[in-house]
């Protein structure tokens, strides 16, 4: 029997990026753990990622490639030249191998590129991936097929993170390394709740604010983080903007910002304040005029101020981002860093917390419509992911490469989104398991997961980590795949490993990469490089210059609009129910990867509906349906609990089973599509 070893590497799971270590005998994965000395981990993981490991040898592991026998039936051409590379499976599906199902796949896209242009296809996905992999996706569909319309997964978390912070200090990236939350003097959480969806995060804020008293936290619904607050914000739905702009205001009529930054470092100020002096909402006073949230008139001020006059960093999450307005969030919190110099300094600055543990990556490799690697503007801006769907209803997209992302069940609109797949000739999906959209899928590919492949994966505060595999497999990894593709058109790709690729990214997106060879990354494997990265890195941006055109950090003032909850408070017609979702801390985003671990699946395997106890008589059963335009839910648990506002309601959306997204609609940020999964209003029926 083979001894123990150990193995180190990255999480699989959110942007946090843990650095990990495994033991390993035989392998097999027998346990996870932290290093004591690791710079992202501090020693610890959460449970997810100490405990979500056994979805490496699932039974339900996808292993052998899959072609539908429908879409044989139709391609009859394909048919026929992949005949005797087919094995029966079961009535809808065949077996096949990698060659013969990237045959079909090459074959089907230059049928479908022939007949439709080559705009026809397009290439979701990325971010739970590594970025040799993203970086190759992209190429490979802008170059090899000629399409623009190239996306990821941050179109439905942090897209207008990016947006946002692009427009107003030209980076959209952390500013600070996680560990700059011990030398802060103040914090704002606000729309995160941490400690269920960045735990090691947020482990470091608890730490400081019990020591010194110095956090507010702002949310629809009260969290684990407002019992360590100092000021417990608990706002309408839909009311971020509201919020950020009042405190803007506080800091401008109190004259509490450095004038001596904005003189120096900033443009606009002086339109941005009289804007906001002029805006009837930003006065703080206007909470005094809202039922049941009167107390934020008193409370923003004093938030305002701590801010303001002490070196203090703001943390956001999928609560800013997923609204209308979540771009224009994302701007008004960088104007509170701007007016005040909380930016580009040890212990202050802008933490957006990203979902993926590779979403920032798959971005800096140009996994996105209007961005080529390194956020360079392509020679084609393409579609956005909802653009792609309506595109595929009304015929001008025919095919979609799927890389890792669960197209049907985490976006929006979830009904519309199978009849747009319907509608197209070809889904091809590189996956662990027979996900939602796999299942929809006309040839599904097994690949590697992270804990089975070398990749760099750049985490929430854009370090760069580059993992090697915990155990060996003989599948392909999914820019394997991608490679026999571009063979089977007609393309030259000839990488011998991912160093090659990476070698190559650091060469074409060399403002952030040059520095960061493989060797390199590997000496520093538990500490890993924040970008930029040349001779050195960078774990504080912002330091000299902003990265805008001329260096200058801008203001760019959006009013908020009244609509929603607010709305009908002040018209007094507050009925009905507003639902919000978010994550648990056992499941992962499509849970197709925790819900294989026992240990985890045990603590949330269904979807609970969290109900104001006020509201009781609106719920009459155990179980409820929730309703809206666009869909209904499947039944859900309800519970009853004081930790949600009346007329509120909370659950997850892990379980594809639950049907949670089919409820929502095209609703979504104003600039970037994002969608506005924060908040609607649904119908209730008791079952």
């Amino acid at each position: 029997m083979e001894n123990i070893r150990i193995v180190d590497s990255v999480c699989t799971y959110c942007g946090v990026g843990c650095d990990i270590a495994a033991n390993v005998q035989n392998n097999k994965i027998l346990s996870i753990f932290a290093h004591p000395e690791g710079v992202v981990s501090e020693g610890k993981l959460c449970v997810k990622g100490k405990y979500g490991f056994d979805f490496v040898d699932a039974p339900d592991r996808l292993r052998i490639p899959r072609i539908k026998k429908s879409f044989l039936d139709k391609n009859p051409s394909i048919k026929e030249a992949i005949a005797l590379h087919v094995k029966e499976l079961d009535e809808t599906w065949f077996e096949t191998t990698l060659d013969a199902a990237t045959t079909a796949a090459a074959m089907k896209l230059a049928e479908i590129q022939t007949t439709y242009g080559q705009k026809s296809v397009c290439a979701i996905g990325g971010a739970r991936t590594s970025c040799e992999s993203s970086y190759l996706l992209q190429k490979f569909t802008r170059h090899t097929l000629n399409s623009p319309h190239v996306d990821n997964c941050a179109r439905v978390c942090h897209s207008p993170s990016l947006k946002g912070m692009r427009a107003t200090i030209g980076e959209g990236a952390a500013t600070n390394p996680y560990n700059d939350i011990y030398n802060t003097e103040f914090m704002i959480v606000i729309g995160s709740n941490t400690t269920e969806a960045h735990p090691i995060i947020s482990n470091r804020i608890v730490d400081v604010a019990g020591k010194h008293d110095n956090l507010a936290v702002f949310d629809v619904r009260e969290i684990t983080l407002h019992r360590f607050a100092k000021y417990k914000g608990i706002i309408p739905h839909e009311a971020n903007l509201l919020i950020l702009n009042m405190l803007a205001f506080v800091i401008i009529t109190e004259e509490l910002y450095n004038e001596h930054f904005l003189e120096d470092r900033t443009k606009g100020f002086a339109e941005f304040k009289e804007k906001i002096l002029n805006d009837p909402y930003a006065n703080p006073k206007y909470f005094e005029s809202i039922e049941g949230y009167e107390y934020l008139s008193k409370l923003l001020p004093k938030v305002a101020r701590e801010y303001a006059l002490k070196k203090s960093m703001i943390f956001w999450g999928l609560g800013i981002t997923e609204h209308v307005d979540g771009s224009y969030a994302v701007m008004a919190i960088t104007h509170l860093a701007l007016m005040t110099g909380n930016i580009g300094k040890q212990g202050a600055g802008l933490m957006p917390l990203r979902g993926q543990n590779n979403v920032q990556g798959a971005c800096d490799m140009g996994m996105l419509p209007y961005y080529d690697p390194d956020y360079q503007t392509p020679k084609e801006i393409g579609l956005m992911t909802p653009q792609l769907v309506d595109a595929m209803l009304e015929g001008r997209i025919k095919a979609v490469i799927n890389m890792g992302e669960d197209l049907t069940h985490i976006h929006p609109n979830s009904n519309k989104v199978n009849r747009a797949l319907d509608n197209v000739e070809l889904i091809m999906v590189q996956e662990l398991f027979m996900t939602e959209i796999a299942s929809r899928a006309d040839i599904v590919i097994g690949v590697k997961s992270a804990y089975e492949k070398t990749g760099v994966y750049v985490n929430a505060m854009r370090r760069l980590h580059l993992s090697q595999p915990l155990v060996q497999t003989d599948l392909p990894d999914d820019w394997e795949v991608i490679q026999l593709l571009d063979t089977k058109l007609g393309g030259n790709y000839a990488y011998a490993n991912s160093k090659q690729i990476w070698d190559e990214v650091r060469e074409v997106a060399y403002r952030r990469f040059s520095g960061a060879s493989y060797n390199r990354l590997e000496r520093h494997r538990v500490r890993g490089l924040q970008w930029p990265v040349h001779t050195e890195d960078t774990p504080i941006l912002h330091q000299l210059d902003f990265r805008t055109d001329d260096g200058y950090g801008e203001f760019h003032y959006h009013q908020y609009q009244l609509r929603g909850m607010i709305e009908e408070i002040c018209e007094k017609k507050l009925t009905g129910y507003h639902l919000t979702t978010g994550r648990t801390l056992a499941q992962y985003n499509n849970a197709s990867q925790t819900s294989r671990s026992e240990k985890l699946h045990k603590r949330y395997d269904e979807t609970v509906l969290l109900v104001n106890e006020n509201d009781a008589a609106d719920f009459s059963s155990e179980k409820v349906i929730l309703k809206t335009e666009f869909g209904q839910s499947a039944p859900l648990l309800v519970k009853f609990t004081d930790k949600v506002q009346p007329k509120t309601l909370f659950c997850t959306f892990h379980h594809a089973t639950s049907k949670i997204n089919a409820l929502f609609g095209d609703r979504c940020d104003e600039l970037i599509l994002t969608a506005a999964f924060k908040s609607i209003k649904v119908e209730v029926v008791n079952l």
